[in-house]
């Protein structure tokens, strides 16, 4: 009966997590919205994720764009840090993002960014294709979908708003 309730739990988690992350199909168009709509995003965001201690930072939008900053901390030590770039383009947007190691050695080529393409924008929360953004009162979560070896799992990353 234990392991029974327990299976049902952990599928009800994964299944409620996995739900929180859109996916654009391979041909299908981006979805329509406006930078400018994403002003619930400013601000200092301190939390957790990854097993360890994460903050952003994310600019107001200026021309159609918004700059935000991400680093990531486990044990006392930085592990990776991001420059994100939320970015009009026509009728959608998209979220690009560079990643550093703590020494500032890029992970991508210098060409080359990681791009998150527009899925649907509502009121506090943006699905981008495998990242979900959703603010409620003082604190957002997260929900990024990653695939490695071919196995694919959502990780949560909580924050809550502060002041500088």
């Amino acid at each position: 009966m234990k392991k029974s309730l327990l299976s049902t739990i952990l599928f009800l988690t994964c299944f409620i997590a996995f739900s929180q992350v859109k996916q654009l199909e391979k041909e299908q168009e981006p979805g329509k919205g406006n930078v400018s709509n994403l002003s619930w995003l400013e601000g200092f965001w301190t939390g957790t994720g990854f097993g360890g201690e994460c903050e952003e930072v994310w600019m107001p939008a200026v021309d159609g764009s918004m700059i935000g900053t991400f680093r990531f901390w486990s044990e006392g030590k930085l592990v990776f840090s991001e420059f994100m770039h939320i970015v009009q383009e026509g009728e959608t947007f998209s979220l690009k993002l560079k990643h550093f190691n703590a020494d500032l050695s890029p992970w991508e080529e210098k060409e080359e960014w990681t791009t998150f393409r527009l899925v649907e924008v509502g009121e506090n929360i943006v699905y981008f294709h495998g990242l979900t953004m959703k603010r409620e009162g003082d604190e957002i979560t997260l929900w990024l979908a990653l695939t490695e070896g071919g196995v694919r799992t959502i990780e949560e990353l909580k924050y809550v708003k502060k002041s500088f």
